[in-house]
């Protein structure tokens, strides 16, 4: 069922007319034991509007926040969309210096943080250019007329009077609801400009593929600065009859199955990643309840999909999509949830497009729109895709042609529009004259690594952490050539090229034995992706050849 109209309000005006629905409803928890219903969602929503309006200037736009993923985060979020400002979720993952260059690139002046947060050790002592309000403090402040207009306008108040009275109706469907600062795995973070429409086009595509029902509880992990995160467990819990579990820390197991059996959700958005760490760690009867499971962020691999099927009886499905597009471009159709799945379930795809995108395959140096099953440049055309990088002109034009983003991935659509996702541009060398993709040389050698460590121990081959990264330098005869970091591994690097081709891989495909290097580890970015950049600079270090 297509969404109506009403669905393509602005999120927070469908934020208001949920959180009323469900005023005696749960709609968000987390794990520090905070638990709220829908009415006093909008209570405290209401409540921080009115704080936040007594130290941010009228002519401040853009405010940063600086917040674990838990149930204030939200709440500052949807304050601040309540205020029409526009919030830029940090990532605390970055260094300072990183952080220091988002917030001067969105000209921001507060930045709204946690106790929690500032307590890390890289944040003690820290000055950014942009001042911190602490939200403990900010409490401190709230009145007995806070409350008490709280509670009129978020349980009595008719919504639509209310939203007139604060100015929600003057809110076009192109202001920018928030702004992603891109991980920067690749070069200095760029900052997604993300439109109301997007968010509501999103959520709506996104729900209407999972077939999701009131009922329906999901558990949120992923941090608020991981578009993935800002849009499937704030957003559509936020602008829908759902509810929301929230824990601070993917990479922690333990808990996450705490909360996933205290609070029975039923689906979780998530990457393979983290969710190797919930194979090895989390017991059946801790993901009882759960019947959907989403992965982005990085390829989902069939052995963790069977593996996480006879542990807990429900096969994973991938999704994909990129920061610039709100994120989610397709996502196969979970058994659990709807009767159709075959149609939109294809395992080592990545799903069909949702109901209110387009996608075409296009040649990377031509241009040229390209026919069925020919692999060539991923572009997508909708309502979910970005304004452009915020004060970035250039940049943006780089992506953004005729409505069509560029995402710089390499992908084919088959006969019945799956989309098969076989390279990125930026990790695709040219090898005497041959295109090699490193994703899938990766995978390969993922594979065979995992198959010998489980032959050895049953410790690795469960880990929750990559074992293996490719990367190139330059090579005078052919170009490029490929290089390996890996973890500590119980095959020989020998052994490894002569699997690869019996896998049938090009010889050209196949990283020479003296191209591999042990590391301690393989860096990672907050969202459990490699970090590319820094994969690429150890790669250079270890051969003594730089780009």
């Amino acid at each position: 069922m297509k969404p109506n109209n009403e669905e393509y309000l602005v999120p927070i005006r469908q934020a208001l007319r949920a959180c009323r629905k469900c005023r005696n409803k749960m709609k968000f928890a987390d794990s520090t034991g905070m638990q709220v219903t829908g009415g006093k969602t909008l209570l405290l929503s209401i409540i921080f509007r009115r704080l936040l309006r007594r130290y941010l200037g009228t002519d401040e736009q853009n405010v940063g926040v600086l917040m674990p993923t838990s149930v204030y985060g939200a709440i500052v979020n949807l304050a601040l969309a309540l205020d029409r400002r526009t919030s830029v979720n940090l990532n605390y993952t970055f260094g300072v210096d990183t952080i220091d260059y988002c917030t001067k690139n969105a000209g921001i002046k507060h930045v709204i943080t946690s106790r929690k947060v500032l307590e890390q050790e890289k944040f003690k002592n820290v000055k950014l250019d942009a001042e911190f309000l602490v939200l403990e403090d900010l409490g401190k402040g709230i009145t007995l007329l806070d409350k008490i207009i709280g509670f009129i306008d978020g349980y009595i108040t008719p919504v639509s009077i209310y939203e007139r009275v604060i100015g929600l109706t003057k809110i076009q469907q192109d202001d920018i609801l928030t702004i992603f600062f891109t991980s920067g795995s690749t070069g200095t973070p760029k900052g997604a400009a993300i439109t109301q429409r997007c968010i509501a086009a999103n959520v709506a595509g996104f729900s209407e593929r999972l077939a999701l029902i009131p009922e329906d509880i999901l558990l949120g992990a992923l941090p608020f600065f991981h578009s993935f995160g800002f849009t499937t467990t704030i957003w559509l819990p936020a602008t829908k009859e759902l509810s929301s579990v929230f824990h601070f820390n993917p990479l922690d197991p333990k808990k996450v199955g705490e909360m996933v059996q205290k609070y029975c959700c039923t689906a979780m958005p998530t990457t393979p990643t983290f969710l190797r760490g919930y194979l090895r760690r989390c017991s059946e009867e801790e993901f009882e309840s759960m019947d959907t499971i989403i992965c982005g962020a990085e390829k989902l691999p069939l052995d963790l999909i069977d593996a996480w099927e006879q542990k807990f009886g429900i096969r994973p499905t991938e999704g994909y999509g990129t920061t610039e597009l709100s994120p989610v471009v397709s996502v196969g159709g979970p058994k659990a949830k709807r009767t159709d799945y075959q149609d939109f379930l294809r395992e080592g795809s990545i799903g069909r497009p949702l109901f209110n995108l387009s996608v075409r395959i296009t040649d990377p140096e031509t241009g040229e729109v390209l026919p069925i099953d020919t692999p060539g440049m991923l572009e997508v055309k909708g309502p979910s895709v970005m304004k452009g990088y915020y004060n970035d002109p250039e940049k943006t034009a780089a992506v953004l042609k005729d409505g069509w983003y560029s995402t710089g991935d390499i992908a084919t659509v088959d006969k019945d529009g799956f989309i098969w996702i076989t390279g990125r541009l930026s990790r695709i060398s040219k090898i005497g004259g041959e295109m090699v993709p490193h994703i899938l040389v990766e995978e390969e050698i993922e594979k065979i690594v995992r198959s010998a460590a489980a032959n050895v121990s049953e410790t690795d081959t469960e880990s929750n952490e990559i074992l293996a990264a490719v990367s190139a330098v330059p090579e005078e005869k052919k170009g490029e050539k490929l290089v390996v970091l890996h973890r500590e591994i119980s095959i020989t690097p020998e052994e490894i090229c002569r699997l690869l081709q019996n896998a049938g891989l090009p010889n050209l495909w196949i990283p020479s034995p003296s191209e591999f290097y042990q590391v301690d580890s393989l860096p990672l970015l907050g969202t459990g992706k490699l970090d590319l950049k820094s994969i690429k600079e150890m790669a250079e270090e270890k051969t003594g050849r730089k780009s």
